[in-house]
């Protein structure tokens, strides 16, 4: 397998920090010569590698999904090893007390879901993929006798939730957003016999 070209690996250094940065600030929040200066790159680079600032963002979000997919991966493997069901463990991950306060790390729907509808059709269809995606991974783990909008209905509450927990802050109150909303979805639809397990602190 051929080493990435410096072209590749520069371009790469930038869509990692405006991976960062959209989730930590939002897009408007994100501008070009911030994100090369967080890169270590100069401004007029730019240009050598994204014909827009919107084609950027479009890339941001890319990564931005797949970094979080890939963390969320790793700690439901971990709650999968300790008996959880393929529910809970999503679950129990996606609205644990630890991806309450790490906006600039996780899930890229939550952070930025509100600001979609008026951004550009390129990065609205990155989103739209990000959502449909995780519908589809939630789909696959519930149970046979859940109906066919369950899935969706459960993505609306983990993504909702946990927004809402981060306006309420990384304290007692969103804390207690998360537990309601992981008790609402797994007594509703986890049916593997771990009801009753106990929570462990996340």
């Amino acid at each position: 397998m051929s080493q990435p070209s410096r072209k590749e690996l520069t371009r790469e250094r930038i869509v990692t920090a405006a991976a960062r940065a959209i989730r930590r600030g939002g897009y408007a929040g994100v501008g070009v010569a911030d994100i090369m200066k967080e890169a270590g790159l100069t401004h007029g680079g730019f240009y050598a590698h994204f014909d827009s600032r919107d084609a950027m963002l479009a890339a941001a979000m890319e990564q931005a999904g797949r970094d979080s997919s890939a963390r969320l991966a790793r700690r439901m493997a971990g709650r999968r090893a300790d008996g959880d069901s393929p529910l809970r463990a999503w679950v129990e991950t996606y609205l644990s007390d630890t991806h309450l306060p790490r906006l600039e790390e996780g899930c890229p729907i939550a952070a930025l879901a509100s600001e979609m509808p008026r951004q550009s059709p390129d990065v609205r269809g990155v989103a739209a993929r990000r959502v449909s995606t995780m519908i589809e991974a939630i789909q696959q783990v519930l149970p046979a006798s859940a109906g066919s909008h369950a899935a969706a209905a459960i993505v609306s509450t983990l993504v909702g939730a946990l927004q809402l927990a981060r306006t309420l802050g990384d304290n007692a109150e969103g804390r207690a957003v998360l537990a309601a909303a992981r008790r609402s979805v797994l007594d509703q639809y986890d049916h593997e016999g771990q009801d009753n397990k106990p929570h462990l602190p996340h």
